[in-house]
């Protein structure tokens, strides 16, 4: 699996979860706000801070038909025009933004919604880009997001099995051979019982990439189990206040829940380790509580051993006690003294 690569780091099974804290529509109309969350990502351990690049005119259109209407849900009674309206990042807070997460030592990137929010994303030379859910499906889209060549992030919440092949087979087709997807439930929140995180161990095997989590889920748990299962990459939304009144707010995990899931996911992928059965050389911690084999007596140079002269004991500096038969009536080269472990060489 390729590696995908920030400008301050890169996501790979072989390193800690990357943590992508997603300001979304969380600024609430300020940029000062804005500024305050990246600094806050920084402070608290994310690895990278996320933008959404769209306005509401280049998502849908300004109408109050039953189809642009939200009938349920936190945004219900809403049309999709006053969602977004309220909930985008202005085009020309992001330069400033960029600069201002790259002052602060933290990677940035944006989810783009249509060809031009790529364009004007590649003028400010965005190193990543992230295919939100609800556009995954829109193939034109995701190639001429591929076709910058630059790392590209998938979520998958939205998509079907047959679908989230052709995301994939796109983005090979046509980027430039990093990308990931996300393991997505697009439901804000979402409660932990509808994740299904078994998902992403079957989504490494039929795509054979890295998957990550998108977590809306209203705390850390889902997010930390992800970990075990080969998780590389865990977004979640990110708030200074979870009563502010914004669109995304109240599902959103605040600056201690984001250092609590940056501490905790790098001790859930360090405990994982390596798949290794074989015992290292020199002392393991807990050897002297290993059994092993020692002699019960005083013998001297040329004796056979026989089973009373040998126990299988604590502490575990001899031989293994399976090799107990290898030796019996076996002569020895040396004296030995009670409380001496077994060793091969003992024996001529």
């Amino acid at each position: 699996m390729k590696m995908i690569k920030f400008p301050r780091g890169f996501v790979s099974p072989d390193t800690h979860p990357f943590i992508v804290a997603e300001l979304s529509a969380n600024h609430n109309g300020s940029i000062n706000t804005a500024f305050e969350l990246i600094k806050e990502a920084k402070e608290n351990g994310a690895d990278a801070i996320k933008l959404q690049t769209y306005t509401a005119d280049t998502l849908t259109i300004n109408s109050n038909k039953k189809d642009f209407k939200i009938s349920s849900g936190l945004w219900e009674g809403r049309t999709l025009y006053d969602l977004y309206d309220q909930a985008h990042t202005p085009w020309e807070w992001h330069k400033d933004l960029f600069d201002y997460a790259n002052d602060h030592e933290i990677d940035i990137f944006s989810s783009p919604f249509d060809e031009t929010s790529v364009d004007f994303l590649e003028e400010l030379m965005c190193p990543v880009y992230k295919i939100a859910s609800f556009e995954a499906h829109d193939t034109e889209l995701v190639k001429y997001i591929a076709s910058t060549k630059k790392p590209v992030i998938a979520s998958t919440g939205m998509l079907n099995e047959k679908e989230t092949y052709n995301l994939v087979d796109t983005i090979e087709k046509y980027g430039c051979g990093q990308y990931m997807i996300l393991h997505c439930v697009s439901s804000y929140p979402c409660d932990h019982k509808d994740y299904n995180l078994n998902l992403i161990t079957d989504m490494q095997n039929k795509f054979s990439c890295m998957v990550g989590l998108s977590d809306h889920t209203l705390n850390n748990v889902t997010a930390i189990s992800s970990i075990s299962l080969g998780a590389t990459l865990i977004e979640k939304h990110f708030t200074l206040d979870r009563d502010g009144g914004g669109p995304d707010d109240s599902f959103s995990m605040l600056p201690k829940d984001l250092k609590e899931l940056c501490i905790n996911t790098r001790i859930a992928w360090e405990s994982l380790g390596v798949v290794d059965y074989s015992l290292k050389d020199g002392e393991k911690p807990n050897i002297k509580f290993r059994r092993s084999l020692y002699y019960m007596k005083d013998l001297k140079k040329d004796s056979l051993v026989t089973k009373d002269d040998i126990r299988s004991i604590r502490p575990g500096y001899g031989m293994e006690p399976s090799k107990i038969n290898e030796i019996l009536g076996k002569r020895l080269k040396r004296d030995i003294e009670r409380g001496d472990p077994v060793l091969d060489s003992d024996f001529k």
